[in-house]
């Protein structure tokens, strides 16, 4: 994980690295997840897994205690009790080479992509965001079709500020509306991002960037499976599994 997404990637403020677990226990099973929830544990525990790869930090904020008064330290009291070790990438899996927003740039047909803000070395494979151009201009409707084709998704919601014209770029998985003032002053006609407030969309559309905005699970989802295999891949002798009883907290009535 370290060779694949470094923690020196990761932001400030985030918590990654190992976070739970005793670094000499062996692994066998090693089950990936976007979050830690009572269903990805129980699925983790029902399965025996060894080690939780998840997306989201847990825990993520410091505490002052272990008990089961509350969720967050019910779920890493119930894991600890399992033997189940948890390690998070987060930020530094978003930013990373073939992180979650090149692998997101690249499913959109988004092409000659960049960090939208490259690490202190300068280096533009790494660092928060990406940018990049289509092939050639779309219409926003035709660049959310196919967006809903490719992550397979019914709908998304949009900020239409430029007169429906997408052709450059801006891609920031998750919640995302902190990066809009960057990809404005990058040039991006258009952020795709999970989530943004009302007045991150307002803003938007006073900037004249547009906004496709995905859902924070769909924006994120899809690279914890495609981690899953990678992992597959370089530990052949281990079982390794992306979560199956996952889901998106947010459905369509």
């Amino acid at each position: 994980m370290e060779k694949f997404a470094p923690t020196q990637l990761a932001e400030d403020w985030d918590n990654v690295g190992l976070l739970v677990g005793d670094r000499a226990l062996p692994v066998e099973r090693v089950m990936t997840c976007l979050t830690v929830t009572p269903e990805t544990v129980e699925e983790a525990v029902q399965r025996r897994a060894d080690l939780i790869v998840t997306h989201h930090p847990m825990p993520f904020r410091p505490m002052k205690r272990l008990t089961t008064d509350t969720i967050a330290e019910g779920l890493v009291w119930q894991l600890a009790r399992a033997g189940i070790s948890v390690y998070s990438p987060h930020t530094a899996f978003d930013s990373a080479e073939d992180g979650i927003n090149q692998s997101l740039g690249k499913r959109l047909g988004v092409g000659e992509l960049e960090s939208l803000i490259p690490q202190e070395n300068g280096a533009l494979e790494i660092g928060a965001g990406r940018l990049g151009r289509l092939p050639e201009p779309q219409t926003l409707a035709q660049f959310v079709n196919s967006v809903k084709s490719e992550l397979s998704i019914e709908t998304v919601r949009v900020v239409d500020a430029n007169d429906g014209s997408v052709e450059r770029v801006a891609i920031a998985c998750g919640s995302g509306g902190s990066f809009l003032g960057k990809a404005k002053a990058r040039g991006c006609d258009t952020l795709v991002t999970g989530e943004a407030t009302f007045h991150t969309c307002l803003e938007a559309q006073a900037r004249g960037v547009s906004l496709v905005l995905l859902g924070h699970f769909a924006s994120e989802r899809f690279a914890v499976e495609i981690l899953a295999e990678l992992l597959g891949a370089a530990f052949e002798s281990l079982e390794i599994w992306a979560s199956t009883a996952e889901r998106d907290p947010l459905s369509l009535m």
